[in-house]
């Protein structure tokens, strides 16, 4: 098996030419014989390179409308021979079979045709037949053949040819094959879950993009994230971006789209522990860190409307991970980015994925994200006393929050401001009592304040509970043998509870 091969003949099939001409040129300047098809041959010849087509070596013209081009054995022969395998060699001399050494693909682009609102028959063509098959052949051949399968490897492809003269070590080719049959897998698995729809018989997921963080949830974990982060958002200064730091911007992102007014949130461990609504974002910052300033050192701050200098002044003086926000002023960026530690985020506007995946007992559990957003239609007032318009507003505002936050889960919201919550304890009454004593805390007068719940009440004890710290309304999903109890506990004590009919768990 020989270390270093010399290109001397390379096949080139792209359907993007984006990027192509200088490799061409490269491999021109090198003597390489250029094989292409159609319109990667056509653009070639444009550029006053020789190229020798397809059909000149197989005898074949493209047939049904472009679809079979280069499915011939004298193409795929040329590039599966073994080149140290004496039958091989003899083969490749009785078909008059051309060696190639290098083979240049651009895939069909089947995800963006679909992501793009096609119809049937139009994505149905952009399934590459020809040129998947081409890169698994040349990958599976690496030890004789170089594969570059996405543009993305032209840089490297150059570098290549000319830091080495046109020859290829073992360590290239197969580097160049696992990346080849990477991308093949991501490109079936497109392809499965476009003909699959909504109720996959088998798990599959792929994301090409992934790198090793610093490390995962705590120092002894190593860990990765796979995904497209550039895409969703603009890092304009700070430091690596962590494990952690990622859950929680994923956290913050999820509970902010649910909130069409000015709003500022404050996060930690996924949780909200400072949230306002109000007419300013300076108002809105300066309500949800009076939620809970302690539990926002350290946090990751979230704003759907743009930063400005005024608020950066106030936000500069507490220490916090991330911030995120659709834009910053410039002055208010010149004072965030004083502390060259901080992740500073301009969020994009993107598409979030339908389904939500973890892992557990060596498998996947999948389900369709929670999207449900309840609005004042979605209000089943139980009670004989009708809550008002203010507390019907606070208990949306409490439901959404409610909502991102680990069960078993109470918010406490008065005047579209989080005064207290408890998150992710093993009973919805030590949740409450939680909630109470950080409202208190932090000196907040629970009377007329809303409680919202993520699931029902089982019993009339958390009702009572509200009701004796001043609570005046109460917003749940319902659904308990037992809701009539709560019910009758409100009427007997003038207080209001609306049904929403839809629990948010979120374990």
């Amino acid at each position: 098996m020989a270390d270093l091969i010399r290109i001397k003949t390379a096949l080139v099939s792209v359907y993007d030419k984006t990027g192509i001409e200088p490799v061409i040129r490269a491999l021109d300047k090198l003597s390489v014989r250029l094989i292409s098809t159609g319109g990667t041959k056509n653009y070639i010849s444009s550029l006053n390179i020789p190229v020798t087509s397809v059909e000149e070596i197989t005898s074949y013209p493209s047939i049904l409308g472009g679809r079979v081009k280069t499915l011939h054995p004298k193409i795929f022969g040329g590039i599966l021979f073994r080149r140290e395998n004496n039958e091989d060699l003899k083969e490749t001399v009785n078909y008059e079979i051309p060696g190639i050494d290098l083979v240049i693909v651009d895939l069909y682009p089947f995800e963006s045709t679909v992501k793009s609102g096609a119809g049937v028959e139009e994505i149905i063509e952009k399934i590459d037949i020809g040129g998947i098959s081409l890169i698994r052949a040349a990958a599976k051949n690496y030890t004789d053949v170089l594969i570059i399968s996405a543009k993305d490897q032209y840089t490297d492809l150059l570098k290549l040819l000319e830091e080495k003269n046109g020859e290829t070590s073992l360590e290239d080719r197969k580097n160049a094959a696992a990346f080849a049959f990477g991308l093949t897998s991501h490109y079936d698995t497109a392809i499965y879950n476009y003909f699959s729809g909504s109720n996959p018989k088998s798990f599959k997921q792929s994301i090409l993009k992934g790198q090793e963080l610093r490390y995962g949830e705590n120092p002894h974990q190593q860990g990765f994230f796979y995904g497209m982060f550039d895409e969703m958002f603009e890092k304009i200064s700070g430091r690596e971006i962590s494990y952690n730091n990622l859950l929680d911007i994923d956290s913050a992102v999820n509970l902010i789209r649910d909130f069409n007014d000015t709003s500022f949130g404050i996060l930690k461990h996924n949780n909200a522990c400072g949230f306002a609504t109000r007419d300013l974002l300076f108002d809105a910052w300066t309500d949800a860190l009076a939620g809970d300033p302690v539990s926002a050192f350290g946090g990751i701050l979230i704003s759907n409307r743009e930063i400005d200098k005024k608020c950066a002044d106030e936000i500069n003086k507490i220490f916090f991970e991330v911030i995120i926000a659709p834009s910053y002023k410039e002055e208010a960026l010149e004072i965030l980015m004083q502390k060259k530690n901080r992740i500073i985020l301009r969020i994009k506007d993107f598409k979030v994925i339908g389904n939500h995946f973890r892992t557990v007992l060596n498998g996947v559990l999948v389900q369709q994200r929670d999207s449900k957003t309840e609005n004042e239609s979605d209000l089943k007032t139980m009670t004989l006393k009708e809550p008002t318009a203010s507390e019907k507003r606070d208990m949306l505002f409490a439901n959404k929050i409610v909502k991102h936050s680990k069960s078993n889960a109470i918010v406490l919201a008065r005047n579209q401001q989080l005064i207290g919550s408890g998150v992710g304890q093993t009973s919805r009454v030590d949740a409450l009592k939680q909630a109470i004593d950080k409202a208190r805390n932090f000196s907040f007068d629970l009377k007329g304040a809303v409680m919202a719940s993520d699931a029902f009440f089982p019993f009339n004890d958390c009702v009572e509970i509200a009701h004796n710290a001043g609570i005046s309304a109460v917003i749940q999903p319902g659904g308990s043998i037992r809701d009539k109890d709560s019910v009758d506990y409100c009427n007997s004590n003038n207080m209001a509870m609306v049904f929403t009919g839809t629990r948010h768990f979120k374990h």
